[in-house]
This record gives structure tokens, sequence and C-alpha cells, in this order.
């Protein structure tokens, strides 16, 4: 049995809660070992003042872009390549994952030409005042270097998430996050390169995750290969990748619109040591919320090739579980964040001038964010079910829903009324809305999964012929049964 047929087996046969943990355990670590390098330099840069720590804050919102087109192609390709895998079609497989990652290079070289001629302008757009600009520009030039490396390893790093080999995926982003963290103080501090330090440290850093991530494919560790000779030419491919990836495209670039209006809010409703704290808690709650979101990777999978094979029993199966999971976990750091919020900022601003109010801001705001953290399970699931289904639409809206239909009237309104206040409490009262909205669109899909078992059930029921039986039996357990398991098959048909 071949590498694709082998991995098919584990994809539908494994139970469905083991599958999941197997797959979700090295995703959260992915996804916290990723986030917590991210703010890694918001710890080492705060060390040098409120300006340098608010620099980082303005360049996050150019890096969120970059995930965004990253995650478009990543999550774009990688659910189509569950599915295609699931069909049993993996030459299909084969030309979508070459084809993402080649166009996903060729786009972040382009994004990097661009960014580096315009980066003063770019900088002043994404919220630096005149005495954080010198910092953000220092910081900004090296990580617009490290783009096209950053977007091919999030299409490298989903495609093997696809396959069902998170612990891979996990390896590459794991190693380069470590290193960051090693490699930032000397550069900081050591070396006295400040702000640029921190910035040089993630881009080698980077680069060593990209090189692990690549020798995967080079060293056919995957089922993917990253062939030039199977990039396609059909166009209609490249949309499929990317209506497929639209809500992650969505939901990554709204993140750096919100987060660039919300540090444009936090400087005129406050100073640079406002901006500082509300960089400090967007940093912060992208750690919390990447357990979540890891969760919710590490479960795709398991929705695409599972419903692309007709086993909607474990598809709903998966669903319920993640679900419930997710919500305990969110849950806890919920508990956690909200207990210790002020140990958490004081950690990043220890050695800060304003040290003592960047504290009472940072925790003040995450406190309020904390208040929304558990329903956040539920948006991410529903999308992500959506997304790994091909209900393109429904994913995209559900997408826009946290980081835009809701939080950009929110961004302009609440802090025009409450001031510094409302600037705090946009990303709660924007992520219960969006639990709100989530709640029909889940219903929705449970009564949609609910039917198609009964249907499979009621052919089930009247079989007519003992080879249709078998195939019934396959859909409803879940299982895919060999030619030495029809004795098996028949007994528990009773044929």
């Amino acid at each position: 049995m071949n590498s694709e047929a082998l991995q098919f087996e584990k994809m539908t046969k494994t139970p469905t809660k083991k599958l999941v943990i197997m797959l979700g355990i090295p995703t959260i670590i992915s996804m916290l070992v990723t986030a917590i390098y991210n703010i890694a330099d918001t710890y080492f840069v705060t060390q040098l003042g409120a300006e340098p720590s608010a620099s980082v804050g303005v360049v996050f919102p150019l890096m969120a872009i970059i995930q965004a087109v990253g995650f478009t192609f990543g999550m774009g390709s990688s659910s189509l390549i569950s599915a295609k895998l699931g069909e049993k079609k993996g030459d299909e497989a084969q030309k979508i994952g070459s084809s993402a990652f080649y166009i996903a290079i060729s786009l972040g070289i382009l994004i990097t030409l661009i960014s580096s001629i315009f980066i003063k302008p770019l900088m002043k757009i994404l919220g630096a005042t005149n005495s954080v600009l010198p910092y953000a520009i220092d910081y900004g030039r090296y990580i617009i270097y490290g783009f096209p490396i950053m977007i091919a390893s999030f299409v490298m790093n989903n495609i093997l998430r696809a396959e069902g080999k998170s612990k891979l995926a996990m390896i590459g982003l794991t190693t380069g996050g470590i290193l960051n963290i090693i490699l930032d103080p000397i550069f900081i501090y050591n070396l006295n390169l400040g702000t640029s330090g921190a910035a040089i440290a993630t881009l080698i850093s980077q680069t060593v995750s990209f090189l692990i991530l690549l020798s995967m494919f080079v060293f056919k560790r995957s089922i993917i290969t990253l062939s030039i000779k199977k990039v396609t030419k059909n166009l209609n491919t490249y949309f499929e990748i990317f209506k497929v990836g639209l809500p992650s495209f969505c939901r990554q670039g709204l993140a750096s619109i919100a987060v660039t209006l919300l540090n444009n809010q936090a400087g005129i409703y406050g100073d640079a040591a406002a901006l500082s704290a509300i960089s400090i808690v967007s940093k912060i709650f992208t750690v919390i919320f990447s357990v979540g979101l890891g969760i919710g990777q590490g479960y795709q999978p398991v929705c695409g090739y599972n419903y692309s094979a007709g086993y909607y029993k474990r598809v709903k199966e998966s669903m319920l579980f993640t679900l419930v999971f997710g919500t305990i976990l969110m849950t806890l750091l919920c508990i956690l964040s909200y207990i210790f919020a002020e140990e958490a900022i004081a950690f990043f601003a220890k050695e800060a001038k304003e040290k003592e109010i960047i504290i009472k801001i940072g925790s003040q705001a995450l406190r309020y964010q904390c208040i929304a953290l558990p329903f956040l399970s539920l948006n991410v699931i529903t999308n992500m079910t959506f997304q790994s289904i091909r209900k393109k639409l429904l994913a995209t809206i559900l997408s826009c829903c946290r980081q835009g239909i809701f939080f950009i009237p929110l961004v302009l309104i609440l802090p025009a009324l409450f001031e510094l206040t409302g600037v705090e409490l946009v990303q709660a009262i924007s992520d219960f809305c969006t639990f709100l909205i989530t709640i029909p669109f889940y219903i929705w899909f449970v009564k949609d999964i609910n039917q198609k078992i009964k249907e499979i059930m009621a052919d089930f029921a009247q079989p007519s012929s003992a080879l249709e039986a078998i195939k019934m039996l396959q859909k409803v357990s879940g299982e895919v049964a060999k030619f030495d398991e029809t004795v098996e098959c028949h007994m528990r048909l009773g044929i």
C-alpha cells in the first residue's frame, strides 16, 4: 500500500477524537511557538522604551497582511488537497500543491519590492507617530525582506497539515521559533542593533523554518511534491485556490486593518504608552487565540478528508468533539488571563519608563478581551468546517465578522463615546457579536449533516444487493472495507 493509501486509511479509520488530538496538539504547539516568537520581539524591544515597543505594534499589521496572503494560498490549497486526497485524486492534489507554492513565492517577492520602495509612507499609514517612525522603519525593513519565505512557509505548513502530517509542520515552525527567541537578545543587546536586531533575528529564524519545511518535500516525507513541472497553467485552479482561501484572507487581512485602526485610535486617545499597552495586549491575545486556532487547524483535515469521502458521521463527531475541547481550553485560558492580567503586562513592560501606565491600560484591555474568550471556539470551528467542505461564501461571511463587520464600526464608534476605554472594549464586544451571528450557521450545518446521515441510513435499510449493502456500511461506519473484510461486512449486515 502506497503512502497516499496509508494516509487515507489513517484519516478515515482512526477514531475521530484520537485523530483530532493527534493532529491538533502538534498544530497547537506550532501556533503557540509562532505566536511566542512573534511576541519575543515585543518583550525584548519593550525594554528599550515605549517608542521602540510601539514600533513592533505598528509593523504587526503589515505582518498580518503577509500572513493573510500566506494563509489564502496555504489554507485554500490545503482544503482542496485534503478534499482531493479524500476523493483519491492524488494527481490533482499534486498540481494544487505545486501551483500554490510557486505563486506564493512570486507574490512575496512582488510585495517585498513595493513595500521596500514605499516603506516610510507605509509606516505612517500603519499608525507610526513622528517619534515612533524611525524605530518602525528600522524594524520593518528587515521584516519586509522576509516576506517571500514567510508566505511560502505558510503554504508548505498548511499542505503538510492537509495531508494529516502536522508533526512534520510542527518541526519546521518550532525550530525557527525557538531560534528566534535565542537570537533576539543577542542581536538587540549584545550586538547593540536595537529594533533592527529584533527584525534580523526574526528574518534568520524564518529562513531556517523555511529550509526545514522545504526539506520535508525535497526528501519526500510528504505525499505532495513541490515540482515546477506540476505547476498548472489552468487559471481556474488558481481561482479556486483563492476562492477557498478567501475566508483566511478576509480573516487575516481584516485583522491587519483592525490592528491598524486600533493603533491609530490608541494614539489619538492616549500616547506612546497607550499605543505600547494596546500592542502588548494584541500580542498576548494572539498567543491565547492561537490555541483555539490550532485546535481548529488540527480538525480541518479530518473534516476535509471524511466529508469528501462521504463519512458524514465522522465529520459530525469530530466537529462536536473539537468544539467542546476548544471551548474548555479557551475558558481555562480566560480564567488564567483574567487573574494574571497585571503580571502578564508587567512581564513585557518591566523595564519601560511608563511601566505603571502601560500596566494599567494593558491589564484592563486584556481583561475585557478575556470575557469574550470562551465564545471564540464556535466561530473558529464553524468557519473552518465551511472552509474544509468548500462552502466558500458562508466561510467568508463568518471570517469577515470578528475583525471586519463588527470590529471596524465599533473601533470608530466606541472610542468617540468612551475615549481610551472604548479602545479597550472594541475586541471583546466584536467577539461576542460574532458568537451570536455564528449560532444559526452552526445549527444549519448540524441539521444538514444529520439529514445526510439519515439519507444514507434510509438507503442502508433496503440495500438492492450485497455489494450495495457493503457500500452503505462503509458510509455509515466510516470504514473502508478491504476485499478480505467482505465476510465481516456480510455478517454485520446479516446477509
